[in-house]
């Protein structure tokens, strides 16, 4: 009788409240409806597997250029989709519209690509990639905490939303010249507890990578402080251009 009552009362609510898909508008159960999801999601890019870039099918497997020349602190990236159209509105509506329903979406399509990566061994702990206190402030929320805690419940990992911090207010990365963006960040984050990070997996997760800096930054300070491995897990990868 429960789950009947329950079952009843979610179809009253749809009725009242539909759903509408975040891409196309057409109206439904779900944020994004099928035919959305088999167009952006349907088939998995080739990607280079430390920093996720496109690839061409000849090269499946292999790391790109860039990764080659000059190796990140991180280890891989799995991400869901590219940043582009209309993809791109989605994250902007997430992360400064205040569409906090969009980061149960992101998770699931992350998680989705994150279990159908061969060989691929989840990590021991989830770090979202922290704010600044003066962002986090003005944002009243972080954007990639609110993708990993939907994350790690459907992937059955921990989340350990302070794992890192970031002990300097840095000028957003979006707004730096990519020549600097390295500089930007330098020396951003700290561990507060290092029993923590020693010999272990840790996945640092994000709503978008663009140039990777961030992320790298973040890997090679988990890194410092013990990390065995460091995985990204991130909704959107910026094309190169």
């Amino acid at each position: 009788m429960r789950a009947l009552l329950h079952r009843g009362g979610a179809a009253l609510l749809r009725g009242v409240l539909p759903a509408s898909c975040a891409l196309c508008a057409a109206g439904g159960d779900e944020l994004l409806c099928p035919d959305c999801a088999a167009q952006f999601f349907g088939v998995a890019a080739v990607r280079c597997p430390r920093c996720a870039n496109p690839l061409p099918d000849s090269a499946r497997g292999q790391l790109c250029g860039a990764c080659r020349a000059e190796p990140p602190a991180f280890d891989v990236t799995l991400v869901a989709a590219d940043y582009a159209m209309p993809l791109d509105q989605l994250v902007l509506q997430l992360k400064f519209g205040h569409r906090l329903a969009l980061a149960t979406l992101f998770a699931r399509l992350l998680r989705d690509a994150v279990l159908q990566q061969p060989g691929f061994t989840l990590p021991a702990l989830l770090c979202p990639v922290p704010l600044g206190p003066r962002r986090l402030a003005e944002r009243g929320y972080n954007q990639a905490l609110e993708i990993a805690r939907p994350l790690a419940r459907s992937l059955g990992v921990a989340l350990h939303p302070r794992l890192a911090c970031r002990v300097q207010e840095t000028a957003a990365q979006s707004s730096v010249t990519p020549e600097r963006r390295r500089h930007n960040i330098a020396g951003a984050f700290a561990i507060p507890d290092m029993a923590l990070v020693q010999g272990r997996h840790i996945g640092v997760v994000d709503d978008v990578m663009t140039s990777g800096a961030t992320l790298n930054e973040l890997a090679a300070t988990l890194k410092r402080h013990g990390a065995a491995q460091v995985s990204n897990l991130v909704f959107a990868r910026t094309p190169p251009h």
